[in-house]
């Protein structure tokens, strides 16, 4: 397949382009610790042998993406599990999920589609600022991932939205791939997850006809992700801190470079995603006398409506909302250990914050806020 060269910035790698990815990455120090770590005892030679026995992306991501996934979350949590009933597994899809976990969330998800007999995982949306090394952006375009150009001045980021649209087009039609893409810019840090209208804008400026039949070109499925323990939540927590206590507070990259670490090798309990019925038929009963703005609100609510209606709860989330009100109006949901337990879990997380003027009862009530918003809004999703 030719690949029309406007998309060369930000696609994925190109099968002829492997063999020179993956001797870059093997050469690469840095990448050379991780593969130590992955990997202890096997010659570097010998992953290298591997690595240039798979001839397409897909292959890669079985070979090493699919298995270091399963090891890892074999030891770091409870389980993960996919419902994705509402799903004909022989079409592709646009993933749009809530988001947790800057690595882990597309990457759960891709090893769930293999193992729900899905032909292949999904291209996956990440954005320029976690690829501030080299062989990060190596590795991620490895990993099928395609490249969300934020930092650039406002007059060439429009020209790119149209570009990475365009792109997405071009990967459900004329690939045959699926998509994964974060429903917001970055994590929603309160756990309160809504909707960009951004995001789908940027989604219907390509395609033909109206808004809503180039969405629905895209076949968006809605995605709720369920962490049982959130292993950011005390990076959420100081961070929140410091943008009160300075309100020009950034994070540096090696910050982001710290969540992704912290996300991957961080205690987790369950993980669940549940996917909704694609929104294509719901997109189709919109009137088409519905203003662009009205629209894409209206499409946005629905997204979150689905999403927050389909988390998986866990005693977590019912004892933070508790804790959070000062009350006990959903005791019956958790028992007087998992309380405990919760409450000493907390204590923990916040003993990890290394602020020189720590605010223990904003921290706590920022990390209590994470886990109630989850139960807040599925309940008023079932209301």
């Amino acid at each position: 397949m030719t690949i029309p060269e406007k998309f060369n910035a930000i696609r994925p790698f190109n099968p002829e382009e492997l063999p020179q990815a993956y001797d870059r990455l093997l050469a690469d120090p840095q990448f050379q610790q991780v593969l130590a770590y992955l990997y202890p005892g096997i010659p570097l030679e010998t992953l290298r042998e591997q690595m240039h026995l798979c001839p397409t992306l897909l292959d890669f991501q079985k070979a090493f993406a699919y298995k270091f996934i399963k090891k890892i979350m074999a030891e770091i949590s409870d389980g993960f599990t996919l419902d994705a009933g509402h799903l004909d597994i022989e079409k592709r899809y646009t993933f749009i999920s809530n988001h947790r976990d800057i690595v882990l969330d597309p990457g759960l998800l891709d090893v769930l589609l293999i193992d729900a007999g899905f032909q292949t995982t999904c291209e996956i949306a990440i954005g320029d600022n976690l690829l501030t090394r080299p062989w990060v952006k190596d590795l991620v375009r490895l990993n099928k991932s395609f490249i969300v150009q934020r930092s650039l001045p406002m007059r060439q980021l429009l020209e790119a939205s149209r570009i990475l649209s365009e792109y997405m087009h071009f990967a459900i039609a004329q690939k045959n791939e699926n998509i994964w893409i974060a429903q917001r810019e970055g994590r929603a840090k309160d756990s309160d997850d809504r909707t960009a209208e951004g995001v789908l804008k940027m989604m219907a400026m390509a395609g033909d006809g109206t808004p809503t039949q180039r969405l629905m070109q895209l076949h968006l499925v809605p995605v709720a992700i369920s962490y049982e323990y959130d292993p950011c939540d005390f990076l959420k927590a100081k961070e929140f801190q410091q943008r009160r206590d300075n309100p020009q507070f950034k994070k540096s990259a090696e910050d982001d470079i710290l969540s992704m670490r912290t996300g991957m090798m961080g205690r987790k309990g369950h993980v669940h995603y549940q996917a909704a019925p694609c929104i294509d038929n719901y997109l189709a009963s919109l009137p088409v006398t519905m203003s662009k703005t009205e629209l894409y609100k209206h499409i946005a609510v629905h997204i979150d409506r689905e999403i927050h209606a389909r988390y998986r709860l866990y005693p977590n989330n019912y004892a933070a909302l508790d804790l959070l009100n000062g009350t006990s109006e959903h005791a019956s949901c958790y028992t007087t250990q998992q309380l405990e337990a919760f409450e000493q879990y907390i204590d923990r997380q916040i003993a990890r914050i290394d602020l020189s003027n720590k605010d223990e009862p904003y921290l706590r009530e920022r990390i209590l806020t994470m886990y109630a918003n989850i139960a807040i809004n599925y309940l008023k999703a079932h209301e």
